[in-house]
């Protein structure tokens, strides 16, 4: 099949301009549903993906996200949720974007039209054969994820891209390819949009998955989570209550200690 960026292609939707609130918001809620099927199609193929990654990270390996723009953003959000989230290290899941950390909240011009210095940025973290490399791009054209992807396949590291067009450049530089076609955006070609939504979902479900696979979760329980806050000091005095049947004088004594709810539950029940 010929590569056709399907994310450029005209909207469905005409006359944006003259479209009342209302309008335009029932019609970008009509598109973002497709994003939620799209997702649904590729389940096998980041079943598969995910497999691997986590042989990769149950063998001292890390995940890598690159990725440019809306892409890049994504990938740095979801790794950044993981130690909050899973109590992993900042190490394990690493997000870089084309342009560095200032490109968070900056546009900057042609960042990512540099195709070795992906390349350059994964080797600062000396990323290597234990690795996973994940290339976030909608367009599945980005030069930079494409050069840091080709490198590391040279280099015997497994790949992955998450793309939003058939038969990209950046897939044909892929191990584990996840081809999510959402078709044309509500804008034409603002793929922050439907694509980035999609991008989003899969990385969810990637480093969720794995993290439940790793043994962060205990039945449907966060119990890993970094307790940081006021909420999530709540959350974790309930989960460990559930748990134990501890009286809640108890719980905050044995948190206190541990700063844990892993370890809080595991104490508790060890001294029922």
């Amino acid at each position: 099949m010929k590569f056709h960026k399907i994310t450029e292609s005209e909207s469905n939707h005409k006359n944006l301009e003259k479209r009342s609130i209302s309008e335009l918001l029932h019609g970008m809620h009509k598109e973002d549903k497709k994003s939620v099927k799209a997702v649904g199609k590729v389940i096998d193929k980041t079943a598969a993906m995910i497999d691997k990654i986590v042989n990769q990270l149950k063998n001292g390996g890390r995940l890598f996200y690159i990725g440019a723009g809306t892409s890049g953003r994504l990938g740095v959000l979801d790794a950044s949720e993981c130690p909050p989230t899973f109590g992993t290290s900042p190490e394990k899941v690493v997000g870089i974007m084309a342009g560095g950390d200032y490109c968070l909240r900056n546009s900057v011009e042609n960042v990512e039209d540099d195709i070795q210095q992906a390349w350059k940025d994964l080797q600062e973290y000396k990323v290597n054969y234990k690795d996973f490399v994940i290339g976030i791009a909608a367009s599945g054209t980005t030069p930079y994820v494409i050069g840091g992807l080709t490198e590391a396949q040279k280099n015997e590291i497994p790949t992955g891209c998450v793309v939003c067009n058939i038969n990209s450049p950046i897939a044909a530089v892929s191990d584990f390819p996840i081809e999510v076609v959402v078709g044309p955006e509500f804008i034409t070609g603002s793929s922050r949009m439907k694509a980035g939504t999609a991008q989003k979902l899969i990385l969810n479900s990637i480093t969720t998955a794995s993290m439940i696979q790793l043994g962060h979760v205990q039945g449907n329980k966060m119990v890993d989570m970094q307790l940081s806050n006021q909420k999530l000091m709540g959350r974790a005095e309930q989960m460990v209550a559930e748990a134990t049947g501890a009286d809640l004088q108890l719980v905050r004594k044995t948190l206190k200690t541990h700063s844990s709810a892993r370890k809080a539950i595991d104490e508790l029940i060890k001294n029922k």
